[in-house]
């Protein structure tokens, strides 16, 4: 399973065995979502607007507790674009 750390936003993998706790951002997509293939060029997916949904996500998450989150847009290989 793909995760991203809610510190660096960079994805992880993690084995089925092995998944930590992590918190889920459902949300509704708009237009200049972060995708699979954005979250792997930080200065790219920064730029798009969907960025501070994960931002904001990520900094709950972390003062929640947890380490990790999964993002729809961006943990899963999409393919087409919604």
């Amino acid at each position: 399973m793909r995760l991203l750390n809610a510190i660096t936003l960079q994805l992880e993998e993690f084995p089925d065995n092995a998944i930590p706790k992590y918190a889920i951002l459902s949300h509704t997509w708009g237009r200049d979502e972060v995708l699979f293939q954005d979250i792997h060029q930080p200065e790219l997916a920064a730029k798009k607007a969907g960025y501070r949904k994960i931002q904001f996500s990520a900094r709950q998450a972390y003062e929640d507790g947890l380490d990790y989150l999964w993002v729809d847009t961006c943990c899963t290989i999409q393919s087409h674009h919604r």
